[in-house]
């Protein structure tokens, strides 16, 4: 079925098509696009009998169990008008057969009769009147949460409205909501049966029911396991990720329900059985001296240990430790040796995935900057000292200059000291052949030799040294 032609609701799962008038015409559960799904792995059995226990969904994780009175002819993926209280409520069969009576057994463990009276039935295959019922019901959903929350806002109470479950019906819904701690909502019940005029029925979960309800993508990249088929959710400590080993990130170890990861438990049994085989042991003494357990490999079966000098830690097979702690409660203090069993044991594995880089067929953009490390590292070579007879006076002294560029000319005080004392390291009578540079570094060297001289005298001031005014 194409689903671009039709209106898909994710929430159940499910495809509507409409005709140009907007009539829904048919409607069709999706297969894999909904939470919970079940796979009917005894599907190609034949059955020995006729089972009348289904499994009926409903928005999001909300499931059910039904009895087929009437014998109908169902199938997966029906959609089908269900026993409610009050009226009915429209859902679509998830599992059938004997996957169903066992899935029944397993969620009531303390009833052994399923002829149960109890068991809630179903009606009928649902005509195209509840089908269109329960898709304006599905509509109302998102503005009545909205509401919902606005009027518990104004009733300032310490609750959040996460999602709401209308009935097939329109006639009850469900309101989802989270809370630390005890709320009155008496008074909201009210408010909201008179704003809606629906039945209230107030539900409340947990953060984790709340990440299944949502729904989303884990860091593994698949679907949340509370979204796709976890129901019973056990409570997850701290002593698993010690038990594991894992490093203790509270960010990397915190799901999207802020809790620790459920996915954690599922590995902890195998952990816990392999912890058994390890002996408490923090030291051991060697013929060499004692060594000191710094840590242990569980899924490997080795120890690792280090002397008290030399801080090199070195594997050892756990039956070579228990082999050692029997030589010390012997009075004996056994050799540090590998045997050809522990050395295959002890052989690291080695892979080469991960060792080429995925950027490797990408165009380098740094080429620049490449050449400048290759530039940095190249040891300097020692440039030929230039003699004074051996100056080449090919090469003209200022080569990025401009040539046609004017001298710049010496701007002469337009207004000089009458009482200023000559300074006699001035030439009064420069050398019209004389460069200008060399003047001036020359002047320049000066001023520096009296500028330390007047600093060795104390800090006085010697103004006119370099033939211009100075004030102090």
């Amino acid at each position: 079925m194409n689903i671009d032609k039709g209106k898909l609701y994710w929430s159940r799962g499910c495809v509507t098509n409409t005709d140009e008038a907007g009539k829904i015409v048919s409607c069709k559960s999706v297969k894999d696009c909904h939470k919970l799904t079940v796979y009917n792995w005894l599907k190609n059995i034949p059955a020995d009998r006729e089972y009348s226990i289904f499994e009926v969904r409903f928005k999001n994780t909300r499931k059910g169990f039904y009895r087929n009175v009437n014998s109908l002819e169902l199938k997966e993926g029906d959609i089908v008008a269900v026993e409610a209280s009050p009226g009915h409520d429209v859902g679509i069969v998830s599992a059938m057969g004997p996957i169903a009576e066992i899935k029944f057994i397993k969620s009531n463990p303390h009833l052994r009769n399923l002829e149960n009276p109890d068991l809630k039935k179903i009606y009928r295959i649902a005509r195209p009147a509840d089908i269109e019922k329960w898709q304006e019901a599905v509509a109302l959903e998102y503005p009545t949460m909205i509401e919902s929350r606005k009027i518990a806002a104004s009733l300032r109470l310490n609750m959040k409205i996460g999602d709401v479950d209308f009935q097939g019906d329109r006639t009850k819904a469900i309101f989802y909501y989270i809370a630390d701690e005890r709320v009155d909502f008496r008074e909201l019940i009210k408010i909201m049966a008179e704003t809606f005029k629906i039945r209230v029925e107030m539900r409340q979960i947990g953060a984790r029911q709340e990440a299944g309800l949502i729904g989303g993508i884990g860091p593994c990249g698949r679907e949340l396991c509370c979204a796709q088929w976890m129901r019973n959710f056990v409570s997850v400590s701290t002593n698993s990720v010690r038990c594991q080993e894992i490093s203790v990130n509270p960010l990397k170890l915190a799901g999207q329900c802020s809790k620790l990861k459920c996915c954690l438990n599922y590995e902890l049994d195998t952990y816990i059985d392999a912890w058994d085989a390890f002996p408490k042991v923090k030291q051991i003494e060697t013929a060499t001296g004692t060594i000191y357990l710094q840590k242990t490999d569980v899924l490997k079966g080795v120890m690792y240990f280090s002397s008290g000098d030399d801080p090199k830690i070195f594997p050892v097979t756990v039956e070579r430790v228990r082999e050692m702690i029997s030589s010390n409660s012997a009075g004996r203090k056994p050799e540090m040796y590998v045997t050809a069993a522990d050395d295959e044991q002890l052989s690291e594995f080695k892979s080469a995935v991960g060792e080429d880089s995925l950027t490797r067929f990408d165009p380098s953009r740094n080429r620049k900057r490449k050449n400048n490390n290759n530039r940095k590292n190249k040891p300097l070579q020692a440039k030929p000292r230039e003699f004074a007879g051996e100056r080449d006076n090919s090469r003209p002294r200022n080569q990025g200059q401009n040539p046609n560029r004017n001298p710049r000319p010496r701007i002469q005080n337009p207004n000089p000291n009458p009482n200023q004392a000559p300074n006699p390291n001035q030439n009064q009578n420069p050398n019209p052949n004389q460069n200008p540079n060399q003047s001036k570094s020359n002047n320049r060297n000066r001023k520096n030799r009296n500028r330390g001289r007047n600093d060795g005298d104390g800090g006085q001031n010697n103004a006119g040294n370099d033939g211009t005014n100075s004030v102090s």
